[in-house]
């Protein structure tokens, strides 16, 4: 049997509980903090995604809420190379491990490999996803081989005829220097 689960309101136990498996896509205009840092988006891009829960059981003490995200999509950015778009492709896949309080979480997240959450019975799946794509996010986006030729020059030619023809300011003194006397 299988029960409604909303992403927005997702009771994380019960969830796990259930072992079941949620996917579908989410808009980008969905994600505001997402598409806030896509250069020309369209709010109708997708983002596929699928959230498992799952019970992990304990010797001697109550079994452990499990919950696996994955998501991927393809975000456009302005390539810091060559300022050109770039659409790169952002994918997550993560394994969170619910836990009963927030003290529970920081005490334990010193000794944990896993990621820790706090167990909710209104826990929004999608913000979770959103914070976990923001997170994988290229910090400097950019073309593996940019479309056009990159200029790599530090100076242009009309920065030359500008020093050579400027005065200098320090020659007289440099010259006193020389000549002590005069």
């Amino acid at each position: 049997m299988s029960t409604l689960f909303n992403v927005r309101r997702l009771d994380v136990r019960a969830f796990a509980q259930a072992g079941e498996l949620l996917s579908g896509q989410a808009s980008l205009s969905e994600m505001p903090r997402l598409q806030a840092d896509c250069a020309g988006v369209s709010p109708d891009r997708q983002i596929q995604w699928s959230a498992k829960g799952g019970l992990q059981a304990q010797v001697n003490a109550p079994a452990k809420v499990w919950l696996q995200v994955k998501a991927t999509t393809a975000l456009p950015f302005v390539c810091q190379r060559c300022l050109e778009p770039v659409e790169i492709t952002v994918a997550v896949e993560r394994d969170f491990r619910f836990v009963s309080s927030e003290r529970l979480a920081e005490e334990e997240d010193q000794l944990a490999e896993e990621d820790l959450l706090v167990e909710s019975r209104e826990f929004d799946l999608l913000s979770l996803i959103e914070d976990e794509l923001l997170m994988e996010m290229p910090l400097v986006p950019r073309h593996t081989k940019c479309p056009s030729t990159i200029v790599m020059a530090v100076q242009d030619s009309d920065f030359e005829v500008a020093e050579h023809s400027s005065p200098k300011p320090f020659a007289a003194l440099a010259g006193l220097k020389k000549h002590p006397g005069k």
